[in-house]
């Protein structure tokens, strides 16, 4: 297996309000998205929005259970400020704030906010690992 993520699927109980909430994030749906999924190009990879029901039955795994998935999606930014400033961005498309930016243990500054269906979004800055031009987080070999 090649040492690479190529799409992030969230399981949402509504679609609709899902894709309004990531659209009023600046995500731009795809014209790949029909039906009952909605895909948004992210990066260098994609982030897709499907049924939560419909993703558990395509996995085989129960649909129950809604606590802690033991995940997040973290969104690094380039400049320390711009934490508080995208949490806002967050909190006014309808994302609930989790923990404000604060400076944390590791030297950088970080805060999460979870998205209508509490899918969890770190907001970080790292002065250790620095965003490149196109945003892409390069890890040193």
């Amino acid at each position: 297996m090649e040492a690479r993520v190529s799409l992030i699927t969230l399981g949402v109980a509504d679609l609709a309000a899902a894709r309004a909430f990531y659209e009023r994030l600046g995500f731009v749906a795809s014209s790949a998205s029909q039906g009952d999924i909605v895909l948004f190009q992210a990066g260098a990879l994609a982030l897709a929005l499907y049924p939560r029901a419909a993703l558990a039955d395509d996995a085989h795994v129960a649909v129950e259970g809604a606590g802690f998935r033991g995940l997040t999606l973290a969104h690094n930014v380039r400049e320390k400020a711009e934490v508080a400033s995208v949490l806002a961005e967050a909190e006014a498309a309808g994302g609930r704030i989790l923990k404000p930016a604060q400076d944390v243990f590791w030297g950088g500054h970080s805060g999460y906010f979870a998205d209508p269906d509490g899918h969890l979004w770190e907001v970080a800055w790292n002065p250790f690992l620095p965003l490149d031009q196109d945003g892409a987080l390069k890890l040193p070999e």
